[in-house]
């Protein structure tokens, strides 16, 4: 089983760690099996490619620039001008079943280590 991943895709994330440390960017995707996230314009990597005919469809070979997957252990989450961890918080809330009555409920929600805020 997979440990979960606090970053989401979406986030904005400071690079803490390796060859980018200090580079922030968007998360493009985040692979929770491996608990990596790949960043835009962070670990990017060549990969050379062969041109390919298959089926009638043709695809150019040659250098391709991409990024790679980082460990979500080398990122922290950008809010405002600095990084932050990342908790969670438990809120009560009211919901409503489709025959119109109303019952409690808890829903969880990300909130920031450093401020308190919502995520």
């Amino acid at each position: 089983m997979a440990k979960s991943v606090n970053i989401k895709k979406g986030d904005t994330v400071k690079v803490i760690a390796g060859k980018d440390k200090g580079a922030e960017g968007k998360v493009i995707q985040v692979l929770r099996e491996q608990q990596r996230v790949i960043v835009e314009g962070v670990n990017r990597v060549k990969r050379h490619t062969k041109a390919v005919n298959s089926g009638g469809v043709s695809s150019t070979g040659g250098i391709i620039t991409a990024e790679a997957p980082i460990h979500v252990s080398n990122v922290m989450l950008v809010e405002g001008d600095g990084v932050t961890r990342i908790g969670f918080r438990r809120d009560e809330v009211t919901k409503r079943r489709p025959d119109g009555s109303t019952y409690q409920a808890e829903r969880s929600v990300r909130v920031s280590r450093k401020t308190g805020k919502e995520l």
